[in-house]
């Protein structure tokens, strides 16, 4: 038979708290960045459903933009969706979109996360993952938006590849201009996200397709331990720990 997802879980799935959920986002004007991601998409269905007043959708690749669009779009309440080709990276361009749309709440999920192919690419796997956590926070500190959540990694802890040690450098970055920045109005939060069940280019369904072709199931090492989450989970544990930090 074929194998539901959650068979795998091995646990219930955590209930979030409504209340944290609900306040950076209820009628308010929220920006998801990297709204294309497997990440970003699930964020965006999550922060759709607490009705915020608009729902900004910035995603550089024009189909994932247009497919997470055309889904929402199907959601019926009353949120306005406006979807945005811009490169995270460009900090005025930022600037311009949260001013003109007086920005609350941003979710910064735009990151390059494939640790085979960010070793391959390292200029760029800096840039997208270092760069722009830096042109998003500086741009929501000039702004001043009310809070910013930026989507880190559990590969952060005690780096062993590029990936994770860009998305610990853009930790620091956001940390060091907080703790140098006297005058900041925004609230930073950080999440490391550990691994999420069949997101794209996760290990189950390469596993699945792996044991559909009739082997082998290649490991990237016998002694990695992985814990999962789901999609819906982690979407929430996101917006939750941004309601949470001070």
């Amino acid at each position: 038979k074929d194998l539901s997802i959650d068979d795998l879980l091995n646990r219930e799935q955590v209930e979030p708290d409504l209340k944290l959920l609900n306040k950076n986002i209820n009628s308010k004007t929220v920006v998801v960045i990297g709204s294309g991601g497997s990440i970003g998409c699930e964020l965006s269905r999550q922060i759709i459903k607490l009705t915020p007043k608009k729902l900004l959708l910035i995603e550089l690749n024009e189909f994932l933009l247009y497919k997470i669009f055309e889904e929402l779009k199907n959601y019926k309440n009353e949120t306005k969706i406006i979807p945005l080709i811009v490169n995270a990276q460009d900090q005025s361009k930022l600037e311009k979109i949260f001013e003109i749309f007086k920005v609350d709440t941003v979710y910064n999920a735009a990151a390059y996360k494939h640790v085979p192919l960010v070793e391959e690419n390292i200029s760029e796997g800096v840039k997208n993952n270092v760069f722009s956590a830096l042109a998003v926070a500086n741009a929501s500190v000039i702004q001043k938006v009310s809070n910013l959540v930026f989507i880190s990694s559990d590969k952060a802890v005690r780096p062993t590849n590029i990936m994770g040690a860009s998305k610990r450098l853009a930790e620091l970055c956001m940390q060091g201009i907080y703790n140098h920045n006297n005058d900041i109005n925004t609230n930073f939060s950080i999440v490391r996200f550990g691994n999420v069940i069949e997101s794209s280019g996760s290990v189950i369904p390469k596993f699945k397709h792996q044991i559909r072709e009739g082997g082998p199931v290649t490991l990237t090492h016998s002694d990695v331990t992985r814990y999962f989450m789901t999609t819906t989970e982690a979407a929430q544990l996101v917006i939750q720990a941004g309601a949470m930090g001070k």
